[in-house]
């Protein structure tokens, strides 16, 4: 099983939030089993939007926290299949579109 990290989680991590909320993300990043987790490159771009929008850090320091992120989980792509399976996720499922896209890239490329 896979598990991806969603944008929230991430940006709780890196401090961008309440206290109560970032301790819970830390502790959770730091119990998954890193073999399984996976990061959509689709969060990792929403993650460099709200550390620069929200957070106001600079763009570098956005960066370096990317990178970091992405250095310690693997980072996977959204593809056509995924994306179609995304679709079918957001009208059967009344979920979110790109919420549906990241279950969809975790969960791999399945026929549609």
């Amino acid at each position: 099983m896979r598990v991806a990290i969603d944008t929230g989680v991430l940006a709780y991590a890196e401090g961008v939030g309440d206290a109560e909320r970032c301790g819970a993300a830390i502790d959770l990043v730091a119990r998954l089993p890193e073999p399984a987790v996976v990061l959509p490159a689709q969060v990792l771009g929403e993650l460099m939007l709200v550390l620069t929008r929200k957070a106001g850090r600079t763009r570098a320091a956005a960066r370096d926290a990317v990178l970091g992120w992405a250095d310690s989980f693997d980072v996977i792509d959204s593809t056509w299949v995924s994306f179609q399976s995304a679709l079918d996720l957001a009208v059967n499922h009344e979920f979110r579109m790109w919420d549906a896209v990241v279950m969809a890239v975790a969960a791999g490329d399945v026929t549609p």
